[in-house]
């Protein structure tokens, strides 16, 4: 009888708790200290496999599949989940080489930096791009499918993009971790 009574009890109080959730999505500056266990665990199975099925997961955290779908609404309305994503081989496409390529520009100027951020952008090649604080203004992750391909990429898309004063390129030998997920 007791059992019963604290499993309506907290029932009743993790769907209150959803439905506040519902009536007031956390913000995205709030959203990661308002993650509870159940969120974690289908972060992490989502990391493990975006494609699962609604059911499937919330199977496996316990909840009814509405209850796992207003869940995933929210953490994707607070900005948790921000896609999903096909995770492809660049070896199967055939771009069988990394560059890590290292930028300074000719200055720090707003303008500068947002007429670099939106030439970058253009470069299919270019997988990451970050503005970085210390000697150099950015670094990029660029693939390349052969050297050739590469030198194409520097001539055609790197020396052109704008306020460029210094490339610096590197080459990955040997990919020793690719860790899409974040740890949750």
């Amino acid at each position: 009888m007791l059992r019963n009574v604290l499993a309506k009890t907290i029932g009743f109080f993790a769907i209150f708790r959803v439905s506040l959730r519902l009536i007031f999505p956390p913000s995205k500056e709030t959203a990661l200290s308002a993650l509870d266990s159940i969120d974690t665990a289908m972060l992490r199975l989502l990391q493990q496999n975006g494609r699962i099925s609604n059911a499937e997961l919330a199977e496996r955290v316990g909840l009814s599949p509405s209850a796992c779908s207003r869940r995933l609404d929210i953490l994707e309305k607070s900005g948790v989940i921000s896609g999903y994503h096909a995770h492809l081989s660049q070896q199967a496409l055939d771009y069988k080489m990394i560059a890590i390529v290292h930028i300074s520009l000719s200055g720090q100027f707003a303008k500068t930096l947002a007429e670099f951020e939106a030439a970058v952008k253009l470069c299919p090649n270019v997988l990451v791009c970050y503005l970085m604080s210390g000697e150099y203004d950015y670094i990029l992750r660029i693939a390349a499918k052969d050297l050739a391909d590469y030198e194409r990429i520097h001539r055609d898309w790197l020396s052109a993009l704008p306020h460029v004063v210094k490339i610096n390129s590197s080459f990955a030998l040997r990919e020793v971790i690719d860790r899409p997920n974040i740890g949750v």
